[in-house]
């Protein structure tokens, strides 16, 4: 028997709890700066080299940190489920726990990608981008991320997968961020939605929505184990 789809949406909240701060956390701050400054495309043209050496330390924090209880149970759960994980967040912690399908819908932290040509993508792990460096055909590169003001080009894929999950979590998110946040749109009438955060965003009532008013860390290996009792 195939192996139902479990679809999880992922927000800064679960990273928080492994050390990552983020502009949520302070009021529209980030690390001090204001988020427009250092997560917009106009900060970034505005004033690149701030953004380059924002992202720089972003990086180098992402990798002293580890995958926390709520990564590794998603990670575990794909002993009985089919789990694909959309996360909003762009740092690597639910690759670092073992998840094996992550779609990353606003970039990721350990890539470069050239300005002249998108499709340029560079893995440089936790290196710094210095201004001045150039992708092979002499473009400057920039963070593989996708800031305020610019498209989110995974959306149409994330939708699609949406549209297909039997189970749909929702955890660390506030589901204030849009394209993001209107993923729930796409989960079918009879699929159950689980919500897990210490602050549960407002949802559109709905059949099968069960809020689960909880950190990632508690309310994930405990929901795991709820869907391997009455599923699997």
């Amino acid at each position: 028997m195939a192996k139902k789809k479990v679809v999880v949406l992922s927000g800064a909240g679960i990273s928080a709890e492994s050390g990552i701060k983020t502009f949520r956390d302070s009021g529209g701050l980030w690390e001090n700066h204001d988020v427009m400054e250092v997560a917009s495309i106009e900060g970034w043209y505005r004033n690149p080299q701030l953004v380059l050496t924002f992202y720089n330390e972003r990086r180098k924090q992402a990798a002293e940190v580890f995958p926390n209880a709520g990564h590794l149970a998603l990670a575990q759960l794909e002993q009985h489920f089919e789990v694909t994980i959309i996360t909003q967040n762009v740092d690597s912690l639910h690759e670092k726990a073992g998840s094996s399908r992550i779609l990353h819908l606003h970039g990721e932290l350990h890539k470069a990608q050239s300005t002249g040509n998108p499709d340029l993508i560079y893995d440089i792990g936790d290196a710094p981008i210095a201004w001045g460096q150039t992708c092979e055909q002499g473009h400057q590169l920039r963070p593989f991320i996708v800031w305020f003001g610019e498209a989110v080009p995974m959306m149409d894929k994330a939708a699609r997968i949406t549209s297909e999950a039997d189970i749909f979590i929702v955890v660390g998110t506030s589901l204030a961020v849009y394209p993001a946040a209107s993923l729930v749109d796409f989960v079918p009438d009879d699929t159950p939605i689980y919500v897990i955060d210490p602050h549960l965003p407002h949802m559109q009532e709905r059949p099968a929505l069960y809020r689960i008013e909880a950190k990632a860390t508690d309310g994930l290996p405990k929901l795991c184990q709820k869907l391997v009792e009455q599923y699997a």
